[in-house]
């Protein structure tokens, strides 16, 4: 059965059950607990949520859209089919425009038109952070300052939206490569189950490029919440699990000819992975608050 499945429902349950309402900045109210911690062993289990239904190719093409293509414009997603970053995408007038009242919620030079401006990818190249991360993991195993870092502070008045899931450390111990990842703000129902399947893919790509196995991933959130509007959801979630438990976790088959982090597939098939064996117990639809 899927460990991933047991460690989320729990998040859930902990947080309807001892989190705190509150106002913030999107006008819809969100519960939360103001810290949370986890661990995953990828070694063991792919994590991908099986009481609900995750569309793994998004999630993957999101991470490939930050890490390998190092892009913050909107348009290389939504060429793929993918929709995430789309309330979020500065117009040609260097308007970032609320979805719900049309007002217009921050201004920015035009030319990062159909951009979310110096954040995530952007961040990524502009700092060399994978080129850095990848040639440590190659030629120096006992670094210790493995940090790769997305809040930039210089970037963060041209960002639409600073990185939720800021900073990952990586560690390698016994030929076996392991991940911190810390979140500032967490959109628990709709972008943890995301996030984690997505640094368990991106896991398991960079250990395969670098010579070692895929280990565990440590989880430290700051701020997990469940919005209001999407309480009926998660209850919808939690009662399937409690009833029928978790299914089966899936596999994760890579392409083990590639050898090259930047030459994984991240055309609109994504032909470099599959999931084997991925049960679930269907969709649950969350509103996406900007």
């Amino acid at each position: 059965m899927s460990k991933w499945d047991d460690t989320y429902i729990q998040l859930c349950k902990d947080i309807l059950a001892q989190g705190v309402e509150v106002e913030n900045r999107t006008g819809i109210n969100s519960i939360k607990l103001p810290s949370y911690h986890f661990q995953i062993d990828v070694s063991k289990e792919f994590p991908i949520l099986t009481t609900k239904q995750l569309f793994i190719r998004q999630a993957a093409l999101e991470m490939l859209w930050i890490y390998q293509q190092q892009s913050n414009d909107v348009r290389w997603l939504q060429d793929r089919n993918v929709h995430i970053w789309d309330k979020w995408e500065i117009d040609e007038n260097g308007d970032w425009i609320s979805e719900e009242t049309g007002e217009v919620l921050k201004h920015f030079d035009p030319k990062y038109a159909h951009t979310i401006g110096t954040a995530y990818g952007y961040i990524v190249k502009k700092y060399k952070l994978i080129d850095r991360l990848l040639d440590s993991l190659k030629n120096d195993p006992e670094d210790r300052r493995r940090v790769v870092s997305l809040w930039q502070d210089a970037e963060l008045d041209n960002a639409v939206l600073p990185s939720c899931v800021w900073s990952t450390e990586w560690d390698v111990t016994n030929g076996t490569l392991n991940l911190l990842v810390h979140q500032r703000s967490c959109d628990v129902p709709l972008g943890l189950p995301f996030n984690v399947t997505q640094y368990a893919l991106l896991l398991k790509m960079i250990a395969q490029v670098c010579g070692y196995q895929a280990g565990t991933i440590d989880w430290s959130i700051k701020d997990a919440h469940i919005y209001v509007n999407q309480v009926d959801g998660i209850r919808e979630q939690i009662k399937r699990y409690d009833e029928n438990g978790s299914l089966p976790a899936p596999i994760l088959w890579l392409n083990p000819d590639i050898k090259d982090f930047y030459a994984f597939d991240s055309s609109l098939e994504c032909k470099d992975f599959k999931l084997e064996n991925y049960s679930h117990m269907g969709k649950i639809a969350f509103p996406l608050t900007q």
